[in-house]
């Protein structure tokens, strides 16, 4: 972990979202607390836990994308799950250890990827190797002990060999082989065992497919394709030969421990609310609730890479909470979420921020796509002032989205350039106030027509 300052970090959440300090602030003294915990001795770490956040907010704010941030900032393992797709035991869906296992899943490419910078090169001097092997055979010498004549001509037979090889290395390294063809030997994929059962098999944490692979032989395929070609399945095939998984499956595991993040999304969507006389789902909401109580408090889960433990994970919990509240939540697992960040919806002056102050704002990415068209888009500042306001005046008349908006409104502004694109003779648009009144003035003025297209 990066020994980033809680200003640093803000800094760095700032190229990427606009506004909403509190939460920023929040986030990063959480994160600089996981590094000052890891600096604390063994006997005084047991004893703190991570401070977990409820951020509430509408949608389209940033909820989310200030936690994807911040894991890609410390390079983290981070999953983001919804609360509405997990149920109670004993119901359809799926149980809620099954956050832990695909935390360890996000551990274990990350340690994957570590370990493969590690070992890459070492890798590439066995796939040269290898190439030389399928271009140019090693003959299979019939070696005569008796008669030292023919021990003479197996010596000059092997250094010619040896000679030619060392010109195909040349070659080689020089690309002068790239289009050869060779045929080399691929591992069959077997075609996964699946068992279907409407409870209980995620509890079981059996790698069924791993087993069969273990029991059945493993078969292979022999492919013809051109030295480029060979070149990376060989590389990927010795990568996964030098590196130890069950060193990674370990390292996976204290890294998703000590490290891991879980951001879980629409958490009041499992809450029981009094008011409301639509109580058919309650039973399962509160279900949840109790199961997830003990992951977020600290348990152990069985996993395919070993026992991993919960105490020390930083949990993130996100939601609207438009009909209910965070009170509403059952009192044990309001507890465990102690600190709570509210943000703020988006005004008229965030949209235009969000247009034009990130590293890559929404206006540079549709630049870039056309651009690769030859077609250059030029956002004047009066264009870009008046679609912050159209996003702004449709979320408060219809649906308010956030964020979002801006999508669905400059999708539909450069629709038609989109797809002229190929075929147009003017190959610069200029985006100003009439351009943008022209393309969606009509929209917006029809506001039952908004509600269906913007």
């Amino acid at each position: 972990m990066q020994e980033l300052t809680p200003r640093q970090i803000v800094a760095e959440l700032d190229k990427h979202i606009v506004g909403q300090d509190d939460a920023k602030r929040a986030v990063a003294i959480a994160l600089r607390n996981r590094w000052r915990w890891q600096q604390l001795p063994d006997e005084l770490r047991n004893e703190i836990t991570p401070k977990n956040i409820i951020m509430i907010g509408p949608t389209g704010v940033g909820k989310t994308e200030i936690t994807r941030r911040l894991a890609k900032l410390i390079n983290a393992p981070f999953i983001k799950v919804e609360a509405t797709k997990y149920t109670e035991v004993g119901y359809y869906g799926r149980d809620v250890e099954s956050m832990v296992r695909d935390l360890v899943d996000s551990a274990k490419n990350l340690v994957r990827e570590k370990k493969r910078v590690e070992v890459v090169d070492k890798a590439k001097v066995r796939v040269e190797e290898r190439l030389l092997d399928l271009l140019i055979p090693r003959p299979e010498w019939e070696a005569s002990y008796s008669e030292s004549t023919e021990e003479g001509k197996e010596e000059n037979a092997s250094e010619r060999y040896e000679r030619t090889r060392d010109k195909f290395r040349k070659m080689l390294s020089q690309g002068a082989l790239e289009e050869k063809e060779v045929e080399i030997s691929i591992d069959a994929k077997s075609s996964p065992v699946q068992v279907f059962s409407n409870m209980g098999m995620d509890q079981m944490d059996v790698d069924l497919q791993g087993m069969f692979e273990r029991i059945m032989p493993q078969q292979s395929k022999h492919r013809k394709m051109s030295v480029k070609e060979a070149r990376g399945v060989l590389l990927e095939q010795e990568v996964e030969g030098l590196m130890d998984k069950d060193a990674i499956a370990e390292e996976a595991v204290q890294l998703a421990e000590r490290s891991g993040i879980v951001f879980i999304d629409e958490l009041d969507k499992i809450c029981t609310s009094e008011e409301g006389g639509n109580r058919g789902g309650d039973v399962s909401r509160q279900g949840v609730q109790r199961d997830l109580l003990p992951i977020v408090e600290g348990t152990t889960v069985q996993t395919r890479s070993g026992s991993v433990k919960t105490d020390y994970m930083l949990f993130i919990a996100a939601g609207a909470f438009h009909r209910t509240k965070p009170s509403d939540l059952m009192p044990e697992l309001q507890g465990r979420f102690p600190i709570r960040v509210e943000l703020q919806e988006l005004t008229r002056d965030d949209f235009l921020r969000i247009l034009t102050e990130p590293t890559s704002s929404i206006t540079m990415q549709y630049q870039a796509l056309l651009e690769t068209e030859g077609v250059k888009i030029k956002f004047e500042q009066d264009g870009l002032e008046e679609l912050a306001k159209i996003a702004f005046d449709v979320n408060q008349t219809t649906q308010n989205i956030g964020a979002r908006r801006l999508h669905t409104i400059l999708e539909r502004l450069l629709e038609e350039v989109s797809f002229e694109a190929p075929d147009l003779k003017t190959k610069k648009i200029v985006i100003d106030v009439p351009y943008v009144q022209q393309k969606l003035h009509s929209i917006v003025e029809d506001e039952d027509l908004s509600k269906f297209i913007l």
